[in-house]
């Protein structure tokens, strides 16, 4: 007798529940800081502490910088010596809770600092490298009163940019692009200032040569847009 296939089972259920979520950050400060805060946002498998360094390579010595670490954490490689983990922001799959929680983390943390420091919202700036980009472009457009500049890097406008359910972005935006970049090259860049002038009056664009990699270079953009948009020097020193 020939066994029967087994009968189709029913369909499962999906559930979904929330948990506080530990995060943290890493914190500069300088003894005679500028008063311009500073939150930067490290790339896809990268950690905090490295773009705390990056950050301080491109603003210079005395900002006052908050290094963010993304929420989700995997294996980078393994070997002999140890597992090597990486941090990210999030995935497709969990798009809307990722954003969410991004938003989340930088009011958390630009409220608390400028508690602390006294530094509003008009004078604290998102830069971010990569991943995070699209993140903090949602954000400026998501809650425009809780940010006054944006610093994009090797990163990406958000696909739903122009037709999503965004308010108009107060913020002035500066993005950076790089020429043999692999993940974003000049001919998905070349668009990008236009499609942040559809929310933003403010908007900087600039295409240096490299590839997908943090711009050494990137405080000879920085430092005259802070003069002209903050009035304030990032007092970047000389590259070697």
């Amino acid at each position: 007798m020939e066994n029967q296939a087994n009968p189709p089972a029913p369909p499962f259920e999906t559930h979904a529940f929330s948990l506080p979520v530990r995060c943290h950050y890493l914190l500069h400060v300088p003894p005679h800081p500028h008063d311009l805060l500073f939150l930067a946002l490290h790339g896809y498998g990268m950690n905090a502490r490295t773009m705390l360094e990056l950050a301080l390579q491109a603003l210079g010595p005395n900002q006052l910088v908050a290094s963010l670490q993304a929420p989700n954490q995997f294996y980078l490689q393994q070997s002999p010596a140890g597992s090597q983990i990486g941090y990210n922001w999030g995935t497709r799959d969990h798009g809307a809770a990722s954003i969410r929680l991004h938003h989340e983390m930088v009011r958390h943390v630009r409220s608390e600092l400028e508690n602390r420091f006294q530094i509003p919202a008009v004078r604290t700036i998102l830069i971010g490298f990569s991943q995070p980009v699209g993140y903090n472009y949602r954000f400026a457009a998501t809650c425009p009163a809780e940010i006054g500049g944006v610093i994009g890097i090797c990163g990406g406008v958000p696909k739903d940019f122009e037709t999503g359910d965004y308010t108009r972005v107060s913020a002035a935006l500066v993005h950076i692009a790089r020429q043999e970049d692999e993940f974003f090259p000049p001919s998905v860049t070349a668009d990008y200032e236009r499609k942040l002038r559809t929310r933003a009056a403010d908007v900087e664009f600039h295409l240096l040569p490299g590839s997908h990699r943090f711009p050494s270079k990137a405080g000879q953009v920085i430092e005259p847009w802070l003069k002209r948009v903050f009035r304030a020097a990032a007092s970047v020193e000389p590259q070697p």
